[in-house]
């Protein structure tokens, strides 16, 4: 396939949208040709409907400058336009479920940031370095729609990519129990300081939904198809916290992990420093050479110094340790609108593309 896929951008306006919209600028498999959002939005341009709103820390690119907003419910317009759409609205998820369902049954391919479908029985949520295998359920899920070439697919919620890729590094040893503490930065909530003034001087012990996702979501991404589903796995056993702190980028997590098979600190090390998947097999433009950084420094991972590591898109992890109550315990850090959102997403179909699925 030697023209780029035409990508349409539902939520376009949001910050999730925003990061998108920086993310696609000159991508070497797809252009934007198309961005939605609310009623209230439509028919202006993405400039004068965002401009006061830009939550980046990069100016808007001039190429989305003067794109026409069009309505998400405008799905039989849109749907011939686009190869696929991103999605990243922010409704209620019984109406997200829906318009989902609708541009797929409209052969639109769907590529979710919400969380509407992550616990869609043939619906895969998608790590591309952990579970790449769950893709295969893709044919399916088309039969139950009724689709030649429309399917969902989403990504996980953006917190639990600070710390299931370290676990994950690290399966072969049988994890039986995991404490996960995640300090969660304001961008999680699609805010920016100056729009969430109480969290300034402060930190909010709870975040709705959050731990219940936190908890479910890495049993299935570790789960396995079976038959026109995938199955949850039924360990580890995953209890976690879930805090909201004054960072504008950065999701920590403070891990406590016990295996069946306990392995050695350096064993650890070199699971983590040896650990990729398809993305850096196959090269994606977004993927990061090194998907796992650990620091021997104490004092890091820290969200201001490293969110930024392979361009957002990779994972940081530091004090390794053994614990008194667990086998070990150690810190991780992901961008949380990078690998955790937008970019998290963006890589997942740049595995779509290239094992065919959206041709």
């Amino acid at each position: 396939m030697n023209r780029k896929l035409k990508v349409g951008l539902l939520g376009a306006t949001g910050l999730v949208g925003q990061r998108f919209v920086t993310l696609l600028k000159d991508h070497p498999y797809f252009e934007v040709t198309v961005v939605a959002a609310s009623k209230r939005s439509a028919g202006k341009t993405y400039f004068s409907t965002v401009n006061d709103r830009w939550k980046m820390n990069i100016p808007m690119p001039e190429y989305i400058k003067d794109f026409v907003v069009k309505n998400v419910y405008e799905i039989d317009t849109i749907s011939k336009e686009v190869d696929f759409v991103f999605c990243a609205v922010d409704m209620d998820k019984t109406e997200i479920k829906k318009i989902e369902e609708a541009y797929a049954k409209h052969e639109v391919p769907v590529v979710s940031n919400n969380s509407a479908h992550r616990f869609t029985e043939d619906v895969p949520m998608v790590i591309p370095e952990i579970n790449p295998e769950h893709l295969e359920i893709i044919p399916k899920q088309r039969e139950r729609l009724g689709t030649k070439k429309g399917f969902i697919i989403v990504k996980p919620n953006c917190s639990i990519q600070s710390y299931v890729p370290a676990i994950s590094a690290l399966l072969k040893f049988h994890p039986t129990k995991i404490l996960a503490c995640t300090y969660q930065a304001i961008s999680g909530s699609g805010k920016t300081f100056k729009e969430m003034p109480e969290i300034l001087d402060n930190v909010i012990p709870f975040i709705p939904g959050e731990e219940e996702k936190s908890e479910g979501e890495p049993l299935k991404i570790w789960g396995h198809i079976e038959g026109n589903k995938i199955v949850c796995t039924k360990t580890p056993i995953i209890t976690s916290q879930c805090i909201r702190v004054p960072v504008s980028d950065g999701h920590l997590a403070a891990v406590f992990v016990s295996f069946e098979k306990k392995p050695s600190k350096e064993e650890i090390l070199n699971c983590f420093k040896t650990f990729k998947g398809k993305p850096q097999l196959l090269e994606l433009p977004t993927a990061p050479r090194q998907f796992i950084t650990y620091f021997e420094d104490e004092f890091r991972p820290q969200p201001k110094l490293d969110r930024e590591m392979e361009k957002g898109m990779g994972v940081e992890v530091g004090r390794l340790r053994e614990d008194s109550l667990f086998d070990y315990k150690f810190v991780c850090l992901s961008h949380n609108t990078l690998r955790g959102a937008a970019g998290g997403a963006l890589l997942t179909a740049e595995l779509l593309y290239r094992e065919g699925y959206l041709d």
